[in-house]
């Protein structure tokens, strides 16, 4: 019958840990040995708690994960009990949470794995940061008090920097600090013990490699988490004081007297522009922000501070010396044969700094540019590593940023925009810019300094040469396409619209006559071939066409530019001089502003289909 079935199957069956738990001489290693002992002990079976929470268990417990197993142990085990040991620590379970967190004893066994000499143990140091990083979240008013009254909290932290957990124990007490009031006295003591001023000083020549890349990523991850809640918490009573310091104009010195002061290596140069990037972020980057990119197009999330651009406008010399003369680096083997001077991470950052900076449309920083001529020189290299696409893209990114200039146009330098803020607001006056504003320097430029239009109609005709002859298909050509549809684009309806047609006017008749007809023909041609629909997308249109439609370039750089960077984060240094795409194998798909392919948010791969085809 059905209730003798019921009864057979016994469904009231004691667990294998409490079975243990009836034995007198039980040990942890016993328990911990059992596989449901990490499920009984989240579903607070009290015996087990009772056991685990005794002196010697938390002791015994916390021992193991803050110091080596022994080494003649099978490889396989030998973390076997540290592992199950910090899952139980970090159980979430409240009267574990009050044992560790309430126990001074505990604590400093915890504590001691900082005084054990570099390089710490990369598994050991993630137990320990995980279990710290708990009870800063659960236990937050008494780790943090036992933490202030180490001395050397700080200066350990930093010494074992070089493994990533300790970054991330840095980051956890900068974000999970719970209340307000108690995480801005977190930030002050932070502040006061100079954090930032000595994670500036590891990015240095002098220090190992991944003391310098760790460094440069917390003190990134400290901009975004201090901005993010400085734009979430909206009572906050003072500004955060890290990124006060991080935004100053003395740390962004300091920092660029350690990257370029002395030797220059490319690792330094290449660490400290990722946090100069990071400080000139107007909005979130990365492929996790990217369909916020595309809904929310141009619209800026944060103001990039004067004092930053004031401390990198002096440097701008030494960022063009670094596009001009590199760190040596050694030839390398490409896809498409021996490099013989790489263009180098180092100068791909480089680039990618001149792409922030022109996008802030600063006046004095344009005028530096222009006297500099350093969008001369991106066009030499954009030209010269015709198979470099991540360098021919911030080329691209600079090139948009100065067209879409009259945007902000009238923008004031830094000391300007200072002394306004120093005047009531009430007596502001919004006056028309000159005629020659800086802003539009830059467009001339462009267009008469850098012979945008001559470079481009030459590159074309040589790469139609080179394929006339049999030979390979530039990998360049699909950003020049872009770059030419740029300038047909602004000039028919963008913002510079008649600044950039008297350009075109003024060009020498045979020149202007191959730019028409260039326009007119090929480009029209590649741009007709281009404009394809991938699977359900809108209609694409050309640039030729005549309908008032919006600029591409805003919309769809802001989302290449966010996973260019997220591709640039995952690959080697290398990565970026060896590998290049060849745009025929693309069938010219990347050659258009509109080409759907680019427009990484707008494809939509819901496609119907049987699993057999």
């Amino acid at each position: 019958c059905p209730i003798t079935m019921f009864w057979k199957f016994d469904l009231n069956t004691t667990s294998h840990v409490d079975k243990l738990l009836d034995k007198e001489d039980v040990t942890l290693e016993e328990l911990m040995d059992e596989d449901d002992v990490l499920q009984e002990c989240k579903a607070q079976n009290r015996r087990l708690l009772d056991f685990l929470c005794q002196q010697h268990c938390m002791e015994q417990l916390v021992t193991l994960i803050t110091h080596e197993p022994p080494l003649d142990m099978d490889e396989k085990v030998r973390f076997k009990y540290p592992n199950t040991a910090c899952e139980l620590l970090t159980s979430d379970v409240p009267q574990i949470n009050d044992k560790l967190g309430g126990d001074e004893t505990l604590l400093n066994i915890l504590y001691d794995f900082l005084d054990h000499e570099p390089p710490l143990n990369p598994l050991l140091a993630s137990f320990f940061s995980k279990t710290i990083g708990n009870l800063i979240a659960r236990k937050t008013e008494q780790v943090i008090a036992f933490l202030r009254k180490k001395d050397k909290f700080i200066s350990l932290v930093l010494k074992h920097i070089d493994t990533s957990a300790m970054m991330d124990l840095l980051l956890r007490l900068i974000s999970c600090v719970e209340p307000a009031a108690l995480r801005h006295d977190v930030l002050n003591w932070l502040n006061e013990a100079k954090i930032i001023q000595r994670l500036v000083e590891l990015i240095h020549s002098s220090q190992d490699e991944d003391r310098q890349s760790n460094a440069s990523q917390t003190l990134c991850d400290i901009i975004r988490l201090s901005r993010d809640q400085s734009t979430q918490l909206q009572d906050v009573p003072e500004p955060d004081p890290l990124l006060t310091a991080l935004e100053s104009q003395e740390c962004v010195e300091q920092l660029l007297r350690n990257m370029f002061d002395g030797e220059q290596t490319e690792n330094c140069i290449v660490n400290g522009t990722q946090v100069l990037l990071t400080l000139l972020e107007t909005r979130r980057s990365g492929v996790e922000g990217l369909m916020d990119s595309y809904t929310q197009g141009f619209e800026r999330s944060y103001t990039v501070n004067s004092s930053i651009l004031h401390g990198i406008e002096p440097r701008l010399k030494d960022f063009h010396q670094l596009l001009l003369s590199p760190p040596k680096r050694s030839a390398i083997l490409t896809t498409i044969g021996v490099l013989e001077e790489p263009l180098g991470n180092a100068r791909l950052h480089g680039s990618r700094l001149i792409a922030a900076l022109l996008h802030t449309n600063t006046p004095s920083i344009n005028q530096e540019l222009c006297r500099l001529s350093t969008m001369d020189l991106l066009l030499d290299l954009f030209f010269k590593y015709t198979w470099n696409n991540f360098l021919h893209f911030q080329v691209e990114l600079s090139i948009a940023a100065i067209l879409s200039h009259s945007v902000q146009e009238g923008k004031p330098t830094p000391s300007e925009q200072e002394s306004k803020e120093e005047a009531p607001s009430g007596n502001a006056a919004k006056a028309e810019p000159p005629a020659n504003t800086p802003e539009n320097l830059m467009v001339t430029h462009l267009f008469q300094k850098c012979c945008l239009v001559q470079r481009i109609l030459d590159a074309w005709e040589a790469n139609d040469k080179i394929q006339a002859e049999g030979g390979m298909r530039r990998g360049n050509m699909g950003h020049l396409t872009r770059i030419a549809n740029a300038v047909v684009h602004n000039m028919e309806k963008g913002p510079m619209q008649a600044q950039i047609s008297d350009f075109i006017k003024e060009l020498p008749e045979d020149c202007r006559g191959r730019w028409e007809s260039f326009v007119e023909e090929t480009l029209t041609e590649t741009n007709r071939r281009n404009t394809v629909d991938l699977v359900s997308t809108h209609h694409l249109h050309s640039s030729s066409e005549d309908e008032d439609i919006e600029s591409a370039f805003p919309n769809e750089l802001t989302l290449q530019q966010a996973f260019s960077e997220y591709q640039i984060q995952q690959m080697t240094a290398n990565f970026v001089d060896q590998f290049g795409f060849n745009d025929e194998e693309f069938a010219d798909q990347d050659d258009n502003i509109n080409a759907p392919f680019d427009r990484i948010a707008e494809i939509n791969f819901n496609i119907d289909a049987d699993d057999d085809s």
